[in-house]
């Protein structure tokens, strides 16, 4: 499973012929058009995808992050989401999606163990849609701003990062919150989801918050009950439409499942109405960009 600038920006996605595909094969979205795509309106399309960190596997296999690489930018060429969390992304990779990407996105993150070190919690914006009006970082443990620390049986440094945003369009503003819980530790999870819950209680009551991430746990846990009960709400299941089955979330570069575990969220608090949810088992000649497969949401700030 999973594990973890300021700004950065650039470049063109490549393109190239796509098939989306579905479980057994069956074409899902012919011609590789977009699931939800470029948000208009008053609309926003928010993303949230664990990358799969570069473990340094070699060309050919399924984890190799040089093969994996092009059919992630072919992903976000299609879909152009207006928010992108990601989870997992190592510096490097972190600015290979930036270049990735058209160069209107910038992005804002801090690797897990201070500076470009370890796994970044990135969120990528469209600069055409929204503008950063503050951003921070928190650690997932008893000293959130100790860069690097965790004390919650974790092994592995876990974090949060968080921006407030203005949409240039409406004038609204609303905060995305991107975080990756722990993969070995219960009480970790559970300590962070009451960390995540009670920060995201001290932002401005009147703002919409979305928080996206990789919670390594299903969505009937300790720890997804302990954000869902304190007002959060989990996109999937409150969307007014549903655009794809509900595969599990991890299928780990094989066919997806059907009603496995839904580990990777999009939860919003009652300022968001979601007009649309999709969990994207996209690839390319049966190619997978990583180990996850995405979450969208196609959300209005209220």
């Amino acid at each position: 499973m999973s594990d973890m600038t300021r700004r950065g920006a650039l470049g063109i996605a490549g393109a190239g012929a796509v098939t989306l595909m579905a479980a057994g094969g069956a074409q899902a979205q012919p011609g590789g058009k977009a699931l939800i795509g470029r948000a208009g309106g008053d609309t926003l399309h928010v993303t949230t995808f664990n990358i799969r960190m570069d473990a340094g596997a070699a060309p050919g296999t399924p984890d190799s992050w040089t093969d994996r690489r092009p059919v992630l930018a072919r992903f976000l060429e299609i879909e152009q989401p207006t928010v992108l969390g990601i989870q997992e992304g190592l510096y490097h990779q972190v600015k290979q999606v930036a270049a990735d990407l058209p160069k209107h996105y910038e992005w804002i993150g801090l690797g897990r163990e201070g500076g470009g070190r370890g796994e970044f919690m990135t969120i990528y914006y469209d600069t055409r849609r929204v503008e950063p009006l503050d951003y921070d970082h928190f650690w997932l443990s008893d000293t959130p701003y100790v860069i690097g620390s965790a004390s919650w049986g974790n092994t592995v440094v876990r974090m949060v990062t968080w921006v407030r945003f203005r949409d240039s369009r409406t004038g609204k503003e609303f905060v995305h919150v991107n975080t990756h819980f722990d993969h070995q530790s219960e009480p970790s999870r559970q300590r962070s989801a009451t960390l995540v819950r009670d920060r995201i209680s001290g932002f401005d009551p009147a703002l919409p918050v979305v928080l996206t991430g990789d919670f390594n746990t299903p969505a009937d846990s300790v720890s997804y009950r302990t954000l869902t009960d304190s007002g959060l709400s989990d996109a999937w299941r409150t969307a007014a439409k549903q655009l794809t089955p509900e595969w599990g979330t991890f299928p780990n570069y094989r066919e997806p499942v059907l009603n496995a575990n839904r580990i990777d969220w999009i939860l919003t608090n009652p300022r968001v109405s979601v007009l649309a949810a999709a969990i994207n088992t996209f690839r390319v000649d049966g190619r997978y960009p990583s180990d996850h497969v995405p979450v969208q949401a196609l959300v209005r700030l209220i």
